[in-house]
C-alpha cells in the first residue's frame, strides 16, 4: 500500500487528499499553522478552503513536516508558487531517496521565472528524475463532489507519469500521460492571467462573442511563449492548455475568474486580495510572465493591458479598446 503526504492543504490539495484517501490510500496532509491542523483534524473536514467535505479516515492532518513527509512513497506538492521554494527546502530532509515527487502548483517564481518543478528539482537535486506535474481543468469543489474530469500528469520520466497516474485516477478523475513538463506547467500558470481577463468581460457584460474571442487569443499568447520556450505546440490542444483554460475561464469557481469581475465593478486589486484568503496566482503570474515574454521576445499584448489594470490602476474599459485596435496580424503569427 502506498503512503502518500501533501504538501498545502488548500483548496486544491485537500481534494487532491480526499481523492487519494476515498481510495484508502494513507494520506497525510501538511498544514503549516500548527493550530488549523489540530481544528481540521479534529473537525475532519476543512472548513475554510473546502467546507462540506468530510474526511475519511485515511486522510490525517498534521503541522509537523517531518510526520507528513518522512517514509512516504509520494509526496504531492500544493503549495502557493511563491513559497515553494521555501516549502521544499524545508522538507528536504526527509525526502527519501526513492520517493516520487509531484507538483500540481500552477505559477511561475517571480524572482527566477522558474517553473515550480525546477524549483523543485533545483532544491533537490538527486530527485530530478523523479518529478512530475498535474495539470488540467480541475476546479477543486468539482472534482471533491466527484464529477467526471480529466487532468494530465507529464515527466521527463515516463515510468514516473505512469505511477502518478495509476495513483491519481478514478471513476471521476481520468488522468492522461504526457512528456511535455515545459508546456504543461506554462500552460497552467499562464491560463490564470486569461482567466482575470474572462472576469472582466463578464464583470463588463460584453457577451458571449468577445469572451469567445477573448480565450481563443488569449490561449494565442500562451501558445506563443509555450512555443518560444520549448514546449510542444499540442500540448495547448490538449487538457492542460484549452481544457483548464475553458474551464478557469467559464466557472464562478474561479478565484482568478472572479477576482476579473471584482476589478470591472470598480474595486482596486489591493482592496480584493485583502478581503480573500485564497491565492490568485493570475496576479503574480502576470508579471512574471511579461518578463518571460521580454526574455523570448514574444508579444503578450493581452498581458500587458492586464498589467496596466492591475498594478497601474487602468480603468478595464480602456483596455479593451488598446486590445482591439492593434496593428492587423495574421491569426496563426507566432505560432507557425
Amino acid at each position: 500500500m502506498v503512503s502518500v503526504g501533501i504538501v498545502g492543504s488548500g483548496a486544491w490539495g485537500t481534494t487532491l487528499g480526499l481523492l487519494l484517501a476515498r481510495k484508502n490510500i494513507p494520506t497525510t496532509l501538511w498544514e503549516h499553522h500548527p493550530q488549523r491542523a489540530i481544528e481540521m483534524q479534529h473537525q475532519h473536514e476543512n472548513k475554510e478552503f473546502l467546507p462540506g467535505f468530510p474526511f475519511p479516515s485515511t486522510l490525517q492532518v498534521t503541522s509537523d513536516l517531518e510526520d507528513a513527509i518522512y517514509n512516504k512513497e509520494m509526496l504531492v506538492f500544493v503549495t502557493p508558487s511563491q513559497r515553494m521554494r521555501e516549502n521544499v527546502r524545508k522538507l528536504a530532509p526527509f525526502v527519501g531517496s526513492e520517493t516520487l515527487l509531484v507538483n500540481a502548483s500552477k505559477g511561475i517564481e517571480i524572482d527566477t521565472l522558474k517553473s515550480m518543478t525546477e524549483i523543485i528539482s533545483e532544491e533537490l537535486p538527486l530527485a530530478h528524475n523523479r518529478i512530475a506535474t498535474l495539470s488540467g481543468p480541475n476546479l477543486s469543489r468539482e472534482v471533491a463532489s466527484e464529477k467526471p474530469t480529466a487532468a494530465v500528469v507529464a515527466s521527463l520520466n515516463h515510468d514516473v507519469a505512469v505511477q502518478f497516474r495509476n495513483l491519481f485516477t478514478t471513476t471521476s478523475f481520468r488522468v492522461y500521460t504526457a512528456d511535455d513538463v515545459v508546456g504543461i506547467e506554462l500552460a497552467g500558470a499562464l491560463k490564470n492571467i486569461i482567466a482575470i481577463g474572462a472576469g472582466i468581460n463578464d464583470g463588463l457584460g460584453y457577451g458571449d462573442n468577445a469572451k469567445a474571442a477573448f480565450i481563443t487569443r488569449g490561449l494565442a499568447e500562451i501558445a506563443r511563449l509555450g512555443i518560444a520556450a520549448g514546449a510542444n505546440p499540442l500540448t495547448f490542444s490538449g487538457l492542460a492548455g484549452i481544457g483548464d483554460l475553458i474551464a478557469t475561464c467559464a466557472s464562478p469557481l474561479s478565484r482568478n475568474q472572479q477576482l476579473g469581475r471584482r476589478l470591472a465593478s470598480g474595486e482596486k486589486l489591493s482592496q480584493i486580495l485583502q478581503s480573500t484568503h485564497s491565492v490568485a496566482e493570475g496576479v503574480t503570474t502576470t508579471k512574471a510572465a511579461l518578463q518571460l515574454a521580454a526574455r523570448y521576445n514574444v508579444e503578450m499584448p493581452i498581458a500587458e493591458q492586464l498589467a496596466l489594470v492591475l498594478f497601474e490602476g487602468l480603468d478595464p474599459k480602456k483596455a479593451v479598446p488598446e486590445l482591439m485596435m492593434r496593428d492587423p496580424k495574421g491569426e496563426l503569427e507566432g505560432m507557425i
